[in-house]
């Protein structure tokens, strides 16, 4: 697909398509392309763990947190596909070069910011840089790398991701012990200096020359207008009455939204989201389930890591380092469990995965101002971080083996977009269905009740997606390659990347 771009003349940059992992302008690649997406990743979960700091510092309630952490979601989520064909369309480098500039300057903004309105509009911003440079970095080792070291280079982001997923939560609680939560922000701009140096002198610029070339901007639009809508009008229904003009006109703004861009989508001519994906009952059941799964995993994610400061007493190092297990569990194991889904079907993975994932928060409930992290936390995070591990590759290779090979980069793009508004809609919706607002985060009493309610419907939300993973998905579905090139390549979690490839041939070998 690339071999016919022309070649690279600047400094060291190799030939587009034709870089050898073995060979040093390789290697320079591949870690451009690790510091850039694992910026983006980290800064998320350093974030998350900063909220209570940013309330007390900031004297902001629960819904200006939820806002800190849902307009990053937001702009992310939305635009990642519009990201994804920027970069196709103008040059993968070119848009990760501006995207994680955009990100950094973003943060530096986050860190001055004087009060949590700012903090919010410019977390937007930075949602918007995450949103350019999160696909691009996978796409340029997609289209850069030989043929034969493509899928070592992708294996070798994702474990030096994940790696980099692992010291999140200590680099995250260490900031904000040491320097508090502004540093949490200024950790970036050095390291978006060295990528954009790096990406300058050694990555080569790659485009598809068969990218449309008319960008869906309406459907963009109406994706963030949706999204926001739907979210201010939850995040408002917890201060204000339903039928108050501060919960009903967003809500219905967000609803007309989400309509007219269903209707967009369906007569634009090159869709953000083809409706095409669609008509397989395989690909629309597995975001059902997808939705489903990361809406209860991002809300009790969050809420966890508040609940460990709050209630349990923890400081933020030891909050952040207390949820280390899950990423050493799925990094350990979730390749491997990806590799027997495939051998024997993704069904019986993704139904239990997530009965595990239900069993781990159950055990979360039990956490209160005398749990200690040995006997309470760290039994219930490894349990959680093991359901995690079963279904999360077979979940992404079911989306890709559920649509044409030549569409599983969008595929892949879709589902990644639909895990994130999930999470979106589930940080706004949920504290509105326990109760939970204003300053409650600060005092352990009225925190720990709405924690439990919440641990309670999010291993819910797991056990339906458990539930409709055994009724609808289908055994022989699930095979694609965990390499995908298309109009975005974007292949979700770096850990999951690293799995066995499976070669389109074998595709409806297990019934």
């Amino acid at each position: 697909m690339f071999g016919s771009q022309p070649r690279a003349t600047t400094g060291t940059r190799a030939a587009p398509g034709a870089l050898r992992l073995s060979s040093a302008p390789g290697r320079w690649v591949v870690l451009a392309c690790v510091l850039g997406s694992g910026i983006a990743g980290i800064d998320g979960t350093v974030a998350n763990i900063a909220l209570p700091q940013i309330g007390r510092s900031l004297h902001v309630g629960f819904g200006s947190l939820q806002w800190v952490v849902n307009s990053y979601a937001l702009t992310l989520a939305s635009l990642i596909l519009l990201g994804g064909s920027l970069g196709d369309r103008y040059g993968r480098r070119r848009i990760f070069v501006i995207g994680i500039t955009w990100f950094g300057a973003a943060s530096v903004l986050c860190a001055a910011a004087p009060s949590a309105g700012v903090l919010i509009a410019v977390r937007a911003l930075q949602g918007v840089g995450g949103a350019l440079l999160t696909p691009a970095s996978l796409a340029i080792l997609e289209s850069s790398f030989d043929e034969d070291d493509r899928v070592r280079a992708i294996g070798a982001w994702a474990g030096l991701s994940g790696t980099a997923s692992a010291i999140a939560p200590f680099l995250g609680g260490w900031l904000l012990a040491a320097g508090g939560w502004r540093w949490v922000f200024l950790i970036n701009p050095p390291l978006v200096i060295a990528v954009v140096a790096v990406a300058v002198l050694h990555i080569p610029e790659t485009r598809d020359p068969g990218a449309p070339s008319r960008l869906d901007m309406r459907g963009a639009l109406l994706g963030i207008v949706g999204l926001a809508g739907l979210t201010a009008g939850l995040i408002a229904a917890s201060e204000h009455t339903l039928d108050s003009a501060s919960v009903s006109a967003p809500l219905a703004a967000g609803l007309a939204a989400a309509a007219l861009f269903v209707l967009a989508e369906r007569r634009e001519a090159n869709p953000m989201v083809p409706p095409r994906l669609f008509r397989s009952g395989q690909f629309s059941a597995t975001n059902v389930i997808t939705f489903l799964l990361y809406a209860a995993n991002g809300a009790a994610l969050l809420l966890l890591v508040i609940e460990l400061q709050t209630v349990s007493a923890f400081s933020p190092l030891v909050a952040g380092t207390a949820l280390l297990p899950i990423t050493v569990v799925m990094l350990l194991l979730a390749a491997r469990f990806g590799g027997w889904a495939h051998r024997r079907g993704p069904r019986l993975f993704m139904a239990i995965g997530p009965l595990v994932c239900a069993a781990g928060l159950a055990m979360l409930t039990r956490l209160g101002s005398q749990s200690g992290y040995w006997t309470a936390v760290l039994p219930a995070v490894t349990v959680f971080g093991l359901g995690l591990a079963l279904f999360v590759a077979p979940l992404t290779a079911t989306v890709l083996g559920a649509v044409p090979a030549s569409h599983a980069g969008i595929a892949s793009g879709v589902n990644n977009s639909v895990a994130r508004a999930a999470t979106l809609l589930a940080i706004a919706a949920l504290p509105l269905i326990v109760g939970l607002k204003g300053d409650a985060y600060r005092s352990a009493p009225q925190f720990l009740g709405p924690f439990r309610a919440a641990m309670w419907i999010c291993a819910a939300l797991y056990a339906a997606g458990a539930v409709l993973a055994a009724m609808l998905i289908r055994d022989h579905a699930a095979t694609r390659p965990r390499t995908c090139s298309g109009p975005i390549a974007l292949c979700g979690d770096p850990v999951l990347a690293a799995a066995p490839e499976v070669s389109p041939s074998d595709h409806g070998s297990k019934q």
